[in-house]
Order: structure tokens, then C-alpha cells, then sequence
């Protein structure tokens, strides 16, 4: 079968690849083509177009991309529409995808199509749950989600959360020596996350540094252009004993604690038992439209589904040097209340074998709309 994949930044990329890998071993045989970058081509992906500089923090900078953005889902629609592939599959990016699917309907275009973590997980919109419900099959990762669509009468499957059995919980590691340890320091991978974390974090990275001389610190990277923006940052702050690695696992793999963007970033801690502290700044400009959109009191992934702070939340100005060095500085000291924690998060997921649940349900989405065109 063939199946086009849209997403629009990296953590939708990291999905849809974890999923394509996961319907190969169901349909050997499968053609990947879609919206991504470097790591979908270097995974087997045709690429159609590439989303690099796609992602945006808020409204006021997504209008400058509104152009080329709807020229691409245009284009894309019309090009979805003469290659018929058997499945469709949106990866988040919830806007752009929306309307593509949109568009794909009122060409006439009857094939599935399918909405990997679909929008408003935690907003409870009911308009938008019957907009996405009216042109995809939904497919959520959270249990909330999937009652709240139900409620409303609205067609969506639920499997779990499909990134659970991509990263193994380590055993609980002791606390590393009161003058030492090693932190990942994970900005985020937007070029809007990059400009207002990287400051804060090399400022709590020297904070905590004075404190344990022997610290270590590793950066994790989404790509080559955040790379070379965290070279630049580290060269301009002097950070010493520092290094980068390429994205969010390979910085994870040694840390004893972990600075972490509120975003996909902190899941992937979690489920791999990091002690962590979420950090995550905005314009003062957006701060009225967050608390608009916003109304739980927690925005990390963790503390949503558990209903409670397991991660502490240094949002704004309480991301300060002081803040963020003492709430990580604690954590490793004594990992083990959050370690636990994880642990009851990863099992409020859903069952490990989520993604190949989902991936089974792709391809009979494919194959089902593959018999029909027959």
C-alpha cells in the first residue's frame, strides 16, 4: 500500500516515523511519501515537501508563514488527489492539517485519512472534535480525549499512547556525587524556543555548575540548524564542559537530570525515567492569548494526565537561574518520588503495544481503501 504522512515540525516527524516502522511489519511492502525532513528521507520517506521553518510560536509569527504554508497544503491536496494513495495520515500539526483535510474533502477526495494525536487534546472544543471527526478518523493518544469525543457522539479510536513502547524505563539510578552528574539541557526545537530557552538554560547551567564543579552538561539538538544555534549560544555564553547531541534521546542517555521545553521532549523523560524540570517562555505579547486558550493548571503531558505536579512547571519569569538550578539540583539529589511517578505515568498511557495496535489499524484503513478502488 501507499500512504502520504504530513506533519509540520520535528516530535510530529519522530511519530510518524516510529508508525511507518511499525506498519512495515505489517505491510512489508509499504511507500512512504509526505511532509517532513531529513530524518523521514533518511528513513524511507519520499519527501514532498520539507517542513523545515514551518513551526511557530503563536500567532504573531505564524502570519508571515501563512502564505507559503496554505500554497503548500494547496498543492499538497491536488498532489494527494492524482497520486491516490490507499491512507492519509496527519501527524499534529493541528491548523495546517485540519484544513488539509478539509481541502481533500472538497475535492471529492473519499479516501481514509487518518489524525495521529488530533488537536485540542486537553481543550475540550467541541467544535472543533466534530470538525475533525466530520473529514478524519481520529486517533488519540489519551483516554481524555477519546471521552470527551464520545460524549459528543463523534467518531475517534483510542490504542494508547503510541510512543510508549519506543523508549524502555532504566532501573532508577542513585543520585550522582553532590560536586558532579550530568544534565541535559533540551531547548526545544523551534527557532522561537531556541532565542528565549538557550539564554535561561546556560544561565541555570552556570548556577548549577558553581554549585557542583564537576558538572557536566549535553545539549540535545532537533536538527542541523538547532545545532548550529546551540554552537553559536555556547561559544557567546562560554559554557564549559558542555557538548551536543543529536536530539532528545542521545542527550538523555547518560543524564542524571534533564532541563526540558514543555512539548514532546518532556513525554520522551518521562517515559525514560529523567529526572526533569519543564521550562518554557513566550512573548510577554502571547501571554494574554496562552492564558485564553489555556485553562488547566498544568501544561506539561505528565501533570496532565496525572492530574497533579510530578514535573515542576518553571514557566515565564520563574524560569530564572536560581529556579531552575535549585528544582533540578533537588531532583537529583533524590530522584526517587519522581521516578515513581513516571512510572504511574507510562501505565495512565495506555498498553505497550500501542503503536502496533495503531499501525495494525493503518494498514487496515489502507488495505480496506485499496479493495475498494479494486
Amino acid at each position: 500500500m501507499k500512504y502520504f504522512v504530513s506533519t509540520g515540525e520535528p516530535s510530529g516527524e519522530a511519530s510518524a516515523i516510529a508508525l511507518a516502522q511499525a506498519i512495515r511489519a505489517n505491510d512489508p511492502e509499504a511507500e512512504f511519501e509526505g511532509i517532513g525532513s531529513t530524518a523521514m528521507r533518511a528513513h524511507g520517506f519520499t519527501l514532498w515537501r520539507d517542513h523545515t521553518g514551518w513551526a511557530s510560536m503563536g500567532p504573531a509569527a505564524a502570519i508571515p508563514r501563512i502564505p507559503k504554508l496554505l500554497d503548500a497544503m494547496l498543492r499538497t491536496a491536488a498532489h494527494i488527489v492524482v497520486s491516490k494513495p490507499d491512507l492519509v495520515v496527519l501527524v499534529d500539526f493541528g491548523v495546517f492539517n485540519l484544513r488539509l483535510a478539509n481541502q481533500l474533502r472538497r475535492l471529492r477526495y473519499e479516501g481514509p485519512i487518518l489524525d495521529l494525536f488530533p488537536p485540542g487534546a486537553w481543550l475540550d472544543d467541541e467544535k472543533k472534535a466534530r470538525q475533525v471527526s466530520a473529514v478524519c478518523v481520529p486517533v488519540t493518544a489519551f483516554a481524555h480525549q477519546y471521552d470527551f469525543y464520545r460524549s459528543l457522539g463523534c467518531r475517534i479510536e483510542f490504542f494508547g499512547h503510541p510512543l510508549t513502547s519506543r523508549y524502555a524505563m532504566r532501573p532508577l539510578r542513585p543520585a550522582p556525587p553532590a560536586d558532579g552528574g550530568v544534565v541535559a539541557l533540551l531547548p526545544g526545537s523551534r527557532g522561537g524556543e531556541l532565542r528565549r530557552h538557550l539564554p535561561a538554560l546556560a544561565a541555570a547551567y552556570r548556577t548549577l555548575q558553581a554549585r557542583r564543579p564537576g558538572l557536566r552538561g549535553v545539549f540535545g539538538a532537533a536538527d542541523s540548524r538547532a545545532m548550529q544555534t546551540i554552537e553559536a549560544a555556547i561559544a557567546r555564553e562560554r559554557l564549559s564542559n558542555v557538548e551536543i547531541a543529536p536530539g532528545v534521546t542521545a542527550a538523555l542517555e547518560n543524564a542524571d537530570g534533564a532541563w526540558v521545553a514543555s512539548g514532546t521532549a518532556v513525554l520522551e523523560t518521562a517515559l525514560i525515567g529523567v529526572p526533569a524540570v519543564a521550562i518554557y517562555v513566550i512573548p510577554p505579547a502571547l501571554i494574554w492569548y496562552g492564558r485564553r486558550m489555556v485553562k488547566h493548571r498544568f501544561i506539561t503531558l505528565p501533570n496532565l494526565v496525572l492530574g497533579r505536579e510530578v514535573v515542576p512547571e518553571l514557566l515565564q519569569e520563574r524560569a530564572s537561574p536560581e529556579g531552575l538550578a535549585t528544582a533540578l539540583g533537588a531532583l537529583m539529589n533524590d530522584p526517587s518520588q519522581q521516578y515513581e511517578d513516571f512510572l504511574e505515568f507510562r501505565k495512565a498511557l495506555g498498553p505497550p503495544d500501542a503503536l502496533e495496535r495503531c499501525a495494525r489499524y493503518a494498514v487496515e484503513l489502507a488495505r480496506a481503501s485499496d479493495s475498494r478502488r479494486r
